[in-house]
């Protein structure tokens, strides 16, 4: 290596190493990504009103203390009853259908959600959904 440097490049340096500007780690993944607050819930073996009602609570506390997003945890209905219900396909898992519907027909508790999306395979993946609550408004 040679210390041959041209007199333009070692002005570039200096203005460089002198600068207090940041430089954009390009390499840091969750530089765009939002934080969230986050809760989650696991309804594996719950019935369905029990599971209402604890999705119900959960939202209601989650706007309270101002958490942005719940993991709701379903199950994919693998291992449910429904099989013996004539008037129920097998397909479909009680829990996994049957919430989302429930928040979805529920005026009070939409009136605390933004959205509600499928989850990323390494929270759940089809075995669970997202809820994105909003932010609670602050009295003045």
């Amino acid at each position: 290596m040679t210390n041959n440097i041209s007199d333009k490049d070692r002005k570039d340096w200096n203005k460089f190493i002198n600068s207090k500007e940041k430089i954009l780690d390009k390499d840091f993944k969750n530089q765009e990504k939002k934080l969230f607050r986050t809760k989650s819930i696991d309804l594996h073996g719950y019935t369905l009103d029990d599971a209402n009602r604890a999705i119900e609570e959960l939202i209601n506390k989650a706007y309270s203390e101002n958490i942005s997003k719940l993991i709701v945890v379903t199950g994919k209905g693998l291992h449910s009853d429904n099989e013996k219900d004539p008037y129920v396909s097998k397909e479909l898992g009680i829990l996994k259908y049957s919430v989302p519907e429930f928040i979805m027909n529920n005026k009070n508790l939409m009136k605390f959600i933004n959205k509600i999306s499928d989850a990323n395979k390494e929270d759940g993946g089809s075995g669970a959904f997202y809820i994105y609550v909003k932010k609670k408004n602050k009295k003045k």
